[in-house]
């Protein structure tokens, strides 16, 4: 349910998110355009004189004033800081400013880097740039644009504090909606796990009487094969009702506080001697290479189990003469504990779903040896409740599981 809810979550959070950052973007980039155009038209504007400077003409908004019965170098911008600079076969003749406010805008270094660069129309970064120009042949026309980076600046800080509010909104926007759409599921999750539990407590007794009434059945000729089948399933029964029971009480969580520190390197170290007489059986040799004294704050039995698990499965999907090969050693703040086998391979899209209950890759296998897909399971609920990970891979036909424990 955890790995539901954390996608239904993302998937929201990822939408909302990409709207609201498209929005920031959209609304920066027309700010800028605006921002630009103003630059551009007003750096153009010499170049219909007649139309845009006529003051008599009401219809034409323009974004500068020109005073009755005056020339153009009394033209005042509302928008820019805006300069003409008048030359004379390439020497400056004189500067007009068209701007009504005082300005400490260094007009005298901008010119003497214009005249350095090419003629043209050039309109700088409006966020960084000092100024904007228009290089012609018996005139420059330049606009300081401190004021428009200013502008420009205070207006996508602005924009992005919204983003950041706006996130933290949907933060909690996307928490409410996946506790909603994902309740039916929990719900139905956690019947699942009640009736997992409940029918697995109700069967024990059953079996029980089952188990022992086997045992007090005379096994002449005629039904001593009936007999060692009833005892034989009986059994197979009874592992499978521990399996679920002990997955279900994993499922539920764990007192930490009943945690205390071991030397994960003997618990491994003996888990694997434990197993070398089933590998040895199955004809595989298992190697080791464990870093020594590991201390690691765990629950004992349920560490060597998870071992037991993973060992076991590699074994038996291991070739014949192979090994099993066991490493395990600290990285940095973690524990890492990887088992490599060579043999049957896993394919991608079951590297995950191997460790869900009841789920087996090999559909044509039958549940011979007690093999059920809950091992997998239980052993992925350990790691977890011991703040860990688990994954498997296979590779040049080799599979490895690899376990991280945090420290």
């Amino acid at each position: 349910m955890k790995k539901l809810n954390r996608k239904v979550f993302i998937t929201i959070f990822s939408i909302i998110s990409l709207f609201l950052v498209l929005s920031v973007v959209l609304f920066n980039i027309q700010t800028y355009k605006k921002e630009y155009d103003g630059v551009y038209r007003n750096l153009t504007f010499m170049d219909n004189n007649d139309n845009r400077m006529n003051p008599n003409d009401r219809n034409i908004n323009v974004p500068f004033i020109v005073p009755r019965d005056k020339g153009s170098e009394n033209m005042i911008f509302m928008d820019n800081d805006v300069y003409t600079v008048v030359l004379n076969n390439g020497q400056i003749e004189k500067v007009i400013s068209h701007n009504g406010n005082s300005s400490d805008f260094d007009i005298e270094s901008a010119i003497g880097e214009i005249l350095s660069e090419d003629k043209g129309i050039k309109v700088g970064n409006l966020y960084s740039s000092d100024y904007s120009y228009n290089y012609k042949d018996n005139s420059i026309i330049i606009i300081n644009n401190e004021s428009i980076n200013k502008s420009l600046i205070i207006s996508l800080i602005e924009s992005l504090i919204l983003l950041l509010i706006g996130e933290s909104v949907i933060y909690f926007i996307a928490s409410f909606l996946t506790k909603r759409i994902t309740k039916p599921a929990e719900e139905s999750f956690a019947k699942q796990k009640d009736f997992i539990a409940d029918a697995s407590h109700e069967l024990k007794t059953p079996l029980a009487v089952i188990m022992a009434s086997s045992d007090e059945l005379k096994e002449d000729k005629k039904n001593a094969n009936y007999v060692n089948n009833i005892k034989q399933e009986a059994e197979k029964m009874n592992n499978l009702l521990k399996s679920m029971l002990d997955l279900s009480k994993l499922e539920s969580g764990v007192t930490k506080d009943t945690y205390k520190e071991e030397n994960l390197s003997k618990i491994i170290n003996k888990t694997c001697l434990t197993f070398e007489a089933v590998a040895f059986e199955d004809e595989v040799q298992i190697t080791s290479d464990i870093e020594d004294d590991i201390k690691f704050n765990c629950n004992k039995d349920e560490i060597e189990r998870l071992i037991s698990i993973i060992l076991d499965n590699a074994i038996k999907h291991s070739n014949k003469k192979s090994i099993v090969k066991v490493i395990t050693k600290k990285e940095k703040n973690n524990i890492v504990i990887s088992i490599t086998n060579s043999g049957d391979p896993i394919k991608v899209e079951d590297e995950e779903k191997i460790f869900e209950r009841f789920y087996r890759a090999d559909k044509s296998r039958n549940r011979n040896n007690n093999r059920y897909g809950l091992g997998l399971a239980i052993a992925k609920n350990i790691v977890i409740n011991h703040n860990g990970s688990i994954k498997a891979h296979s590779d040049d036909g080799k599979t490895t599981f690899t376990i991280i424990l945090k420290k």
